[in-house]
């Protein structure tokens, strides 16, 4: 059972042009006044790079492309045969700005693309940073002359690997990664001045289980005491969290030292218990008493993989679309993903349309500062019955 990855393409068609002409980078209106006088082979360097990442790509029927117009994008998935759909741009001219790059990422996001792919260098990262922030998981291509920042693959080759991994359900690990850049002018004149940006969400290797703690193999009361932790240091006091049943969530009651409902769903704000082995009509109740954001704690069923749809029913329809499919987080460990052997994370809310919203890739949560993405997808109507 496969589902669709969908990923975001923005090229930045100045990315790397400075470098032959010894300018130190590609920002500045100097590089777009002499690109009028460059060969073909410096113009099309940032779409050969994006070209030879997306390559592995094309023999693949579970991948969707949205992206820009022209050399931003469109014209590499028409070499490629990939199908897009072009979400904006010109198709008149190559010579983008930093604000179509910031446009570009904004549709992309807007579009709900599973992961945002870009070919740039660390200017580009930045106007990237600044339209996405850590909203989505981004894999720069690098094709730029300062590339300083940590969200770029080490070559286009391993990008494409990275993502042919990701389109067949492997497991790939998602960290966090510093967006810096460096200063041009001053590095014209020999002065190294890196800013620091930011922070965006990145896919790393994370295709096999990570070394373990005992005997050889992972401990998942271990691996829920680092997840409950992780999640228990970042909660905030004004959102209302709805904790689902499961011995994964228990580990966050736990960490907060609240008690636990294991077979039930627990509602938790600031510190404080607000109703345990909630039914339906409680969550809606509570729900509706709550003037903040909401947020919705779930783990899988080992082996079988539902999220929702089973022993969790109390997450209704009514009740997910009053928190939103954006405010849910699935946490499971490694071993419990592995067992399902690239077999999609399962919903079955039986609300076909809010199944269909919930479907997609996911971050989850997978240990102590640990995330992957991950397919979510809906059961078979044949299955479902």
């Amino acid at each position: 059972m496969q589902i669709d990855l969908h990923i975001g393409l923005v090229i930045n068609p100045l990315a790397g042009l400075g470098g032959s002409r010894g300018l130190k980078g590609s920002d500045g209106e100097r590089l777009r006044e002499m690109a009028a006088d460059m060969t073909q082979q410096e113009l099309h360097r940032s779409q050969d790079r994006a070209r030879r990442a997306l390559a592995p790509l094309a023999g693949l029927n579970n991948v969707r492309v949205s992206t820009w117009a022209g050399a931003m994008g469109e014209d590499v998935c028409a070499e490629l045969g990939l199908p897009c759909d072009v979400l904006g741009g010109d198709t008149q001219t190559g010579l983008s700005r930093p604000e179509d790059t910031r446009l570009a990422a904004t549709a992309m996001l807007q579009a709900r693309v599973d992961l945002l792919v870009f070919a740039g260098g660390d200017g580009t990262a930045r106007d990237v940073y600044d339209a996405v922030g850590q909203a989505l998981p981004v894999l720069g291509l690098p094709a730029g002359v300062k590339m300083h920042s940590g969200v770029f693959a080490v070559s286009p080759e391993a990008a494409g690997e990275l993502l042919v991994e990701l389109a067949r359900g492997g497991l790939v690990g998602l960290r966090t990664q510093e967006v810096r850049d460096i200063d041009e002018e001053a590095f014209r004149h020999d002065m190294v001045r890196s800013r620091f940006y930011g922070e965006m969400i990145v896919p790393g290797e994370g295709r096999y289980l990570q070394h373990t703690k005992v005997g050889g193999r992972e401990s998942e009361e271990l691996v829920a005491a680092e997840i409950g932790a992780w999640v228990a240091e970042h909660l905030e006091e004004e959102v209302c969290y709805l904790i689902g049943p499961g011995s994964t969530t228990a580990a966050i009651m736990a960490e907060l030292g609240l008690p636990n409902t294991l077979l039930g769903v627990d509602v938790v704000r600031a510190g404080q218990v607000l109703c345990t082995d909630a039914n339906e009509a409680d969550l809606i109740e509570v729900l509706s008493r709550h003037s903040g954001p909401a947020h919705i704690y779930v783990t899988a069923i080992g082996g079988q993989g539902h999220i929702f749809g089973r022993g969790n029913q109390q997450f209704s329809p009514a009740v997910i679309r009053r928190v939103g499919v954006g405010n849910i987080t699935v946490v499971a460990a490694k071993s419990k993903i592995t067992s399902l052997e690239g077999r999609p994370l399962l919903v079955d809310t039986n609300d076909p349309e809010l199944d269909a919203e919930l479907c997609g890739y996911r971050e989850v949560i997978t240990g102590y500062d640990d995330r992957i993405l991950y397919p979510v997808s809906r059961m078979p109507t044949e299955e479902a019955t």
